[in-house]
Parts: structure tokens; C-alpha cells; sequence
């Protein structure tokens, strides 16, 4: 997700209205097929609307906390619980359809893809924690000069008593969020931020409907509305 412009209102009143686009890196059609996106591509697509939403339905005075221009602890809420609908059969049967026939994704499908989202989850946790690790040992050097980055990288993941079998989520050497964007030493915010959008979610959920419209409201009015300072 990325802003062309920016939320804001002006000195007499005025919201401007942001522009804001998605781009994704889904996979591209093989031969005559259409483009046929994975269940990870899935999410990430509403992960991302998550935060052209809030970018979107920004009513803040100044840019600076408007949309996305939020503590990195927050940031992750609006994008992450979008994920949650991504899975729900109840959505799954609105665009989960077989692209030649139409056939709406059986629920035997959707079991299978319930357990399979529970496998595994303990590397999946302890790769990305190892990855927050190091982006807070990268940021808290405190010696100045070159260093090594893969000898760095290797002491502070053998600090952890990380085993072999698993590594980080990200090298440091490629990973952007690592070094900008405000995520700088602010990698763990994701995992921090899923226990807000569980709870979130939850409050769907305790209605018995995920669609409620004065969860809805009070949502948008709460943290997509409002934005908050920055923490940098």
C-alpha cells in the first residue's frame, strides 16, 4: 500500500482526500489460464487493503498522524485483522470459486485449510521473533565502524540459541523493513499487533456476526478515523 497524497485538512475546513494505491507481486497467468492467486497471496491482498482502508478513511487534521503516519506498534491492526475475514468460510464462499466451472469452495476444502493454518505455527513464531531480535540488536550498536553483517547476524541468532533448522524470516541484507519505512528497530510491532487484532476480530465474532454493522462503525470511528502520533 502507498499514498500518492495524504489525508489532511485544511486551515478552513477542508478534508483533502487521499489518493492511495495497492501493489501487489501475485503470480502471473501460465498460458491460457488467468492469473490464479495462492491462499498466501489472498492474504496479503487483504492485509493490504487493510491499510488502504485506513489510509482511505483517514478524518485527521494534520498528515503527520493521519492514515498510515502511525506508532509502528498500531500500524499492523488495521492491515492484520483484515486477514482474519480472508479465511472465514463465510467469505471464503463469496470468491473462492473454481475458475471454470464457478463451484464454490466445499466446506471439506475449508476444514483442511482451518487445520493446515494451525500447523507449524511454532517455527512460523520463532523465525519471525528471531528476525524482531536482530533488527533490535542491528539498532542498539553502539560502536562505531564496519562490521560484518553475516558474522553480526550469526553471534546475535546464536545469542538465542537459535537451532539450525531454523532462521530468521528475513536476512538483513535484503529486507527494507529492517532499515526504513519506520520500521526500524520496530520489526516485533507485527506480533504486538496481532494481539490487538485478535481482539478486534473477537468483538466481530461475539456478536455471531462478522459483518456487524455497529462494530463496523465503531471501528472505523476508532482506529481508522482518528490516527494517532508517531512514535519516532
Amino acid at each position: 500500500m502507498n499514498n500518492y497524497r495524504e489525508q489532511y485538512t485544511t486551515a478552513d475546513g477542508k478534508s483533502v482526500r487521499p489518493v492511495v494505491s495497492l501493489t501487489c507481486n501475485f503470480s502471473k497467468p501460465v498460458g491460457d489460464k488467468p492469473a490464479l492467486l495462492s491462499f498466501d497471496e489472498v492474504e496479503t491482498f487483504f492485509h493490504e487493503f487493510g491499510h488502504g482502508l485506513h489510509g482511505l478513511l483517514s478524518q485527521c487534521t494534520y498528515v503527520s498522524i493521519a492514515g498510515t503516519n502511525v506508532s509502528r506498534d498500531f500500524v499492523e491492526l488495521p492491515s492484520q485483522i483484515m486477514e482474519h475475514w480472508a479465511a472465514e468460510p463465510e467469505v471464503l464462499k463469496m470468491y473462492a470459486k473454481h475458475y471454470q466451472t464457478g463451484e464454490v469452495i466445499p466446506q471439506e476444502l475449508i476444514d483442511k485449510m482451518d487445520k493446515a493454518g494451525k500447523f507449524n505455527q511454532g517455527f512460523v513464531t520463532s523465525e519471525f521473533i528471531a528476525a524482531a531480535f536482530l533488527d533490535m540488536d542491528f539498532h542498539t550498536i553502539t560502536n562505531q565502524g564496519d562490521i560484518d553483517v553475516n558474522a553480526f547476524e550469526k553471534t546475535a541468532l546464536d545469542k538465542l540459541g537459535l537451532i539450525k533448522e531454523i532462521i530468521p524470516r528475513y536476512r538483513p541484507t535484503y529486507f527494507a523493513h529492517a532499515f526504513s519505512w519506520g520500521y526500524s528497530s520496530g520489526y516485533y510491532a507485527y506480533t504486538w499487533a496481532e494481539v490487538l487484532d485478535a481482539d478486534a476480530f473477537n468483538a466481530y465474532k461475539e456478536t455471531g456476526d462478522i459483518f456487524n454493522q455497529d462494530v463496523a462503525k465503531s471501528f472505523r470511528k476508532i482506529f481508522l478515523n482518528a490516527g494517532t502520533v508517531m512514535n519516532q
